[in-house]
């Protein structure tokens, strides 16, 4: 019962499950290291100075009049600067690396889904197959995903932790995030971002499912969902938690336009030329 807490790492980033937070794992291992390095003759010599130099020990004096050494001084600048430089590479190589517009390379073209973000709700829409969902993400395993988002609303963001991370989306804005998944499962997807009183409940299933399978996924939502008619998203604006995923077929195209052109707000009128004077 004492480690039951220890479970929540099953679900994040250590427990990575694509590539993208496989190499947040790997640079947040190599951060720890050098954090040992960095901290750990600090925490060691602080209390070995301060044991050495007692007020008790009288056989070893203390000399404030010594003030300069260049071996001290070498072995205070020189690492924390190799280490400052080796880190700073990094960081910058894996930011580009793993940039949320750039593509994955894959199994196959990217899977395009478009993500609009809603109280309290996330609706996904698949453009080239003309199907919708609502909390629910499937894709293929081992193909890499190129998610659009925006938000209806606030700003919110979405977080995939073993998958591709964090992104915001905000209302009249479209970001991407490009990630893979490597193997089927079941993972967790959330919004981040405080949006009212639905917002502990703001949460979707990630299901990888194999190529095959997704296929035959697709085939049966086409089939068997409900249509996206004209007052669908309506209603789906409303404020509102949905417990059950909800699905659709026949997903009218250019809808994630449609709500992007909804969230920037009616046009301003342009001024009309003034009729000029007959004479």
């Amino acid at each position: 019962m004492g480690l039951g807490g220890c479970t929540s790492l099953r679900h994040g980033f250590l427990d990575a499950a694509g590539p993208v937070a496989g190499g947040e794992r790997h640079l947040f291992l190599i951060m720890a290291v050098v954090l040992v390095f960095v901290a750990g003759p600090v925490l060691i010599l602080t209390p070995l100075f301060a044991w050495h130099y007692r007020l008790s020990n009288t056989r070893n004096a203390f000399r404030p009049d010594w003030n300069f050494s260049w071996p001290l001084e070498g072995f205070i600048w020189i690492p924390p600067s190799l280490i400052v430089v080796g880190l700073a590479w990094l960081v910058w190589t894996d930011t580009h690396r793993f940039d949320p517009y750039a593509r994955i390379k894959g199994a196959g073209p990217p899977v395009e889904i478009e993500a609009v973000a809603l109280d309290w709700k996330w609706l996904f829409i698949y453009p080239d197959q003309h199907v919708a969902t609502v909390n629910e993400l499937d894709i293929p395993a081992g193909r890499p995903v190129h998610l659009q988002l925006t938000s209806g609303t606030v700003m919110q963001s979405m977080l995939l932790p073993q998958l591709a991370g964090q992104i915001y989306a905000m209302a009249g804005m479209s970001t991407q995030l490009n990630f893979a998944a490597d193997h089927p499962g079941v993972y967790i997807g959330e919004n981040t971002q405080y949006n009212g009183d639905g917002f502990q409940a703001e949460r979707f299933a990630v299901k990888v499912l194999p190529p095959a399978d997704y296929r035959q996924w697709i085939a049966r939502v086409q089939k068997s969902a409900g249509r996206f008619d004209d007052g669908a998203y309506d209603q789906l604006a409303q404020r509102s938690i949905i417990r059950q995923p909800i699905f659709f077929s026949s997903v009218p195209p250019g809808l994630y336009q449609h709500i992007l052109r909804l969230s920037t707000g009616p046009s301003e009128p342009q001024p009309q030329p003034k009729p000029q004077d007959r004479r």
